[in-house]
């Protein structure tokens, strides 16, 4: 019951956080799902380094540490190689989406290509992708309280009480409840995987070297790359595939609009390979549990972080343990309904009914974030994959975008629409206009306003 008491102390913790956010600010689109644009570099970090640090990797990462050893590692390199990546492409994202005023991933294309029916195909593509990651968060909170609680609660409901949690704060804070909230996540998970890391190694194997010559002992090669399978050539691909699509998610490629200013980006992308690196921790305790709590199968594997540590540690702590847990789902499983829900309404339904005006669409956001809560509920109750092949799968969609988004930042347009021979479309008399204006009248895009001149 202690442990149980401590996981809903971070859960009324976090909701207070999340509907405390709101306060002061009227919440119109712009603030609702880019916080205004005015979060600073500490803020933009733990929404986009601190993303990593999700139920994928509480669970998955030590899950796939502990189920196929060595393949693990390519969760350690993928994110390191996008952070590099995040010094050249944020800023360019960030300049072009503060001068046109985007406000989610769908506008950049919209905008960049004169397309809003491609804006509305990348929404859904993009909302395709995160049912998945979505469901990834809530099916690992269900584990994570069900197993820290003891079974107490079972995992269906945690998996319930956490969405509505979530939706609650989500719907009222928008993205100012997620960054809040983030502080308290990130500081809970690094502190438990650093103590889970380093002490799990030492208390039963009396230290990294011993562990790792136990672990080769009772599973030869385990620890390095098979020949076939999950071999090297599997591990360039998947990494290079995450290292692309890691900032074509919608809730991370909107999430860098929330900059106060591009340098943000890069003084960020020095410190994030770093932080990447706690990740170790995460694969020690995953590799001591092989040993300790041997028998996992399957997507069972997800399980043994949790199991050697209520195995080896009093209540008290397996209650912080779980609590962190959970805010490793609350936080990107915000980040994902909010970016979900303003894709669907900005760039779909505005693009079927042109005439509905900005409170109506941040209105209509609003609410779907508990229907689309619903429907991950049911893909959650419905779903038996293990949590890192549910993160590949949403990978696999959302890394196409890449090429169309590396295409359109050259200076000088050399890929257009199908069909558009490179054409731009030109009103008046000759003269190029706003891509998202024409005659005088706004597109079915959205509010866009034509860049001010500074």
């Amino acid at each position: 019951m202690i442990a149980l008491g401590i996981i809903f102390v971070f859960l009324a913790a976090s909701l207070l956080l999340g509907l405390r956010a709101r306060r002061g600010r009227d919440m119109d689109l712009e603030q609702w799902s880019v916080g205004g644009r005015g979060f600073g570099t500490i803020f933009v970090f733990l929404l986009l380094a601190g993303e990593i640090y999700t139920t994928f990797t509480f669970l998955g990462a030590s899950g796939w540490a502990y189920g196929k050893g060595a393949p693990a590692y390519y969760i350690l390199c993928y994110a390191s190689l996008a952070y590099v990546l995040s010094y050249w492409l944020l800023p360019a994202v960030w300049r072009y989406a503060k001068q046109h005023r985007l406000i989610s991933q769908s506008d950049f294309f919209v905008a960049k290509f004169e397309s809003p029916l491609l804006g509305a195909l990348v929404a859904l593509v993009g909302v395709i992708a995160m049912v998945p990651y979505l469901v990834l968060q809530l099916k690992g909170l269900g584990i994570i309280v069900s197993v820290s609680s003891d079974g107490k609660i079972p995992s269906h409901w945690a998996i319930v009480i956490g969405t509505v949690a979530l939706t609650v704060y989500v719907t009222i804070s928008g993205i100012h409840g997620s960054a809040w909230t983030a502080v308290m996540k990130d500081v809970a998970i690094l502190a438990v995987v650093l103590i889970l890391g380093i002490y799990l190694p030492i208390h039963y194997f009396g230290g990294f070297e011993d562990m790792f010559q136990a672990v080769d002992k009772a599973h030869p090669d385990f620890i390095t790359l098979p020949t076939s399978g999950m071999s090297t050539s599997w591990f360039s691909s998947t990494v290079l595939l995450s290292a692309l699509g890691f900032y074509m998610w919608p809730h991370t490629f909107s999430a860098s609009y929330s900059a106060q200013n591009e340098r943000v980006f890069r003084r960020n992308a020095i410190f994030m390979p770093l932080y990447q690196l706690i990740l170790l921790f995460v694969f020690f305790a995953g590799f001591a549990a092989i040993l300790v709590v041997p028998g996992l199968k399957g997507a069972d594997a997800d399980l043994s972080l949790l199991r050697i540590t209520t195995a080896t540690f009093p209540s008290w702590f397996v209650g912080i343990v779980g609590g962190a847990g959970l805010l490793t789902a609350l936080v990107p499983g915000s980040l994902l309904l909010m970016t979900s829900a303003t894709c669907l309404a900005k760039n779909v339904y505005r693009l079927a009914r042109p005439q509905t005006t900005d409170r109506q669409v941040t209105r209509l956001a609003q609410w779907l974030v508990p229907a689309l809560a619903l429907v991950s509920l049911y893909f959650t109750f419905n779903g038996g994959d293990s949590i890192v092949s549910l993160l590949l799968m949403g990978y696999a969609l959302v890394t196409q975008l890449f090429p169309a988004l590396l295409a359109s930042l050259s200076a000088r347009r050399f890929v257009t629409l199908a069909g558009r021979s490179g054409h731009r479309r030109r009103c008046g008399h000759g003269r190029r206009r706003h891509p998202l204006r024409c005659h005088g009248r706004q597109s079915d895009a959205g509010s866009f306003r034509r860049p001010s001149r500074t």
